[in-house]
């Protein structure tokens, strides 16, 4: 097994897996609790470039050429930027007057979504991409790590304390309460 940087021939695969960690989010931008309706919509932007959700922006673990995780990581400071191009399609196509709270910051590198192939789940897969975005981006690079957990997933947030998280916050984002985590 290895990580790599993500390629546009993974769009259809890590469109899949993030619909595991951000499909509420997905169901709020389009109104609609269609799997397929919301898995095209985050397809569209997985496979375009510079935008919140692109390939670009990702990071996955591979067997041979089988795709088991992907993680979405970008820099805090880009999330306008970078969510621009999805805020405008969804206020084009789906809800004019939709407001998305802030979820990350400038001052961090922001794990949007993380997630593992269900058949795959349960192996430390998950675990060995967050060491590796541990590694790369606070060990390496020297940056704060941060992401946010659903107060309902006390699993994931047992994990992320255990790899050196901590809570330094609490938001909402689209009616959902989270806890923001950092590392770094």
């Amino acid at each position: 097994m290895r990580i790599r940087k993500a390629q546009i021939i993974d769009s259809e695969v890590i469109a899949t897996l993030l619909m595991q960690a951000t499909g509420d989010v997905i169901y709020k931008f389009i109104g609609d609790q269609d799997f397929d309706k919301a898995k095209r919509f985050l397809l569209h932007f997985v496979a375009a470039e510079y935008n919140q959700y692109s390939f670009q922006n990702c990071y996955v673990l591979v067997q041979g050429a089988r795709v088991l995780a992907a993680a979405l990581v970008y820099d805090g400071a880009c999330l306008n930027e970078l969510r621009k191009p999805v805020l405008d399609y969804i206020h084009c196509h789906f809800d004019a007057e939709l407001e998305v709270e802030e979820e990350t910051q400038a001052g961090e590198i922001y794990l949007d979504s993380l997630a593992v192939d269900p058949a795959h789940q349960g192996k430390g897969l998950g675990s060995e991409l967050l060491r590796f975005l541990i590694d790369e981006f606070v060990h390496k690079g020297g940056k704060k790590l941060g992401l946010l957990v659903d107060q309902t997933n006390p699993d994931a947030k047992r994990l992320y304390l255990r790899l050196g998280f901590r809570v330094v916050e609490e938001k909402m984002l689209l009616g959902i309460t989270l806890d923001h985590l950092q590392l770094g």
